[in-house]
């Protein structure tokens, strides 16, 4: 699994404006000719200080068979390492850009020993041309440390923790936690984080960020902490108080937008050029962004209309019901369930629209209300028998969160 995101997406992320870049060329450039390197004692499981190692990255439109040839492998040598090498791998679905390795006698004949691709950071696959043909997968050592990040929002979430050299991704993990309490389309200058997170090496560089143990969002007066626990074999967080962060909605259809327009009952229609009430939600994004279920429920209707263009409308029990409009696909059919975070169809403009955007509308008890003004009643809070030992992990992450904090302020 590659553990990637979109550069249009992390730049975009929480921003307090709409950017856009362009995509990121890297792969046009990469190298494709193997150069020498002095690897690491053990790499790939293997005694390499008697050998030769070239690194490079696989290029555009190049095959197994490109590379191995270039060292001398024959054909029948090449069809026989491919027949061995599909428990593990399909050699005709290796990418541009992943690294591999040529491990080669250091001698004058230099005869290919080793050939090692690198899936992603951390799996890899050797076809080990040694006196008997083999092939194995191979994974390397995952190392996991616990950091922190604290900072304040200037301009975007993103941002603030590119200030503290922290994982971008970790503006995610944040997101996610506190997708039922932070509305992250309206973050203030002066909103702060802090966050004791863990983050996994591979060969001591970053690979991924792990689950945040302990976290807090400050937005004006209000501080809101999250804690890492696991109830019933899950683990999920909650509270100081121990109740779940997890909300019967979501607090947008969207993970990556802005809002462009509120819920009103006096707006100036840009395209019928009156005024009229305006009963949802706007969130602006990319044509093709992925559009979300907020909450379980059944797809009552999955249609089109002259002024919604496509759209769905759920049924999320007998007091709630939502409505997405102006979709340019739609990936739900009526009478279909969903579960909260299904991707239920994708961002357009097809119906009465000016730009990509979805109309989210909410409906309570036949009514269309605000959904940012709604208060929703949290999920299964900490049990009484786990409470105990909840209330220990609540006193250690707070330990860590305020002497993060006073660490920083004696750093001034």
């Amino acid at each position: 699994m590659r553990h990637s995101v979109p550069i249009i997406l992390l730049i975009v992320l929480f921003s307090s404006c709409s950017e856009r870049v362009e995509e990121d060329p890297e792969l046009d450039m990469l190298p494709i000719e193997p150069t020498v390197v002095d690897p690491p004692e053990g790499e790939y499981g293997l005694a390499l200080e008697a050998f030769e190692v070239k690194k490079g990255r696989i290029g555009r439109n190049q095959f197994l068979a490109d590379i191995l040839l270039g060292q001398g492998v024959g054909y029948p040598i090449i069809e026989k390492l491919v027949e061995m090498a599909q428990p593990f791998l399909d050699v005709r679905k290796i990418r541009a850009g992943d690294e591999y390795a040529l491990v080669s006698a250091n001698d004058s004949v230099e005869r290919l020993a080793y050939f090692i691709y690198e899936e992603d950071p951390v799996n890899y696959v050797v076809f080990d041309l040694n006196d008997s043909l083999s092939v194995y997968a191979g994974a390397k050592e995952v190392v996991t440390v616990e950091k922190h990040a604290m900072g304040e929002i200037k301009t975007s979430l993103y941002e603030a923790l590119s200030e503290q050299e922290a994982d971008p991704m970790l503006a995610l993990k944040l997101a996610n936690i506190y997708a039922w309490t932070v509305d992250f389309y309206r973050l203030q200058k002066g909103d702060k984080f802090n966050v004791v997170y863990e983050e996994k090496l591979v060969d001591g560089e970053r690979y991924s960020t792990g689950k945040s143990v302990a976290a807090s969002f400050k937005q004006g007066d209000r501080d809101r902490l999250a804690f890492y626990f696991v109830q019933d074999s899950v683990g999920d967080y909650f509270d100081e108080e121990g109740n779940s962060l997890r909300k019967a909605f979501l607090k947008a259809p969207l993970k990556f937008s802005r809002m462009s327009s509120g819920y009103t009952k006096r707006r100036f229609h840009p395209v019928q050029k009156r005024y009229k009430a305006h009963l949802g939600t706007d969130y602006a994004a990319p044509t093709g962004t992925p559009i979300m279920a907020v909450g379980d429920g059944t797809v009552i209707k999955s249609s089109w209309t002259s002024g919604n263009g496509k759209y769905v409308k759920i049924k999320h029990n007998s007091t709630y019901t939502t409505q997405y409009l102006h979709m340019s696909k739609r990936a739900v059919k009526s009478g279909q369930q969903v579960r909260q975070g299904d991707i239920i169809g994708y961002v357009g403009s097809t119906g009465l629209a000016t730009g990509p955007h979805v109309c989210f509308r909410f409906w309570k008890n036949g009514q269309q209300v605000d959904h940012r003004r709604e208060e929703f009643p949290p999920s299964e809070p900490i049990k009484d028998g786990r409470r105990q030992a909840f209330m220990q992990v609540v006193e250690e992450g707070t330990a860590m969160l305020r002497a993060l904090e006073q660490e920083q302020e004696h750093s001034f």
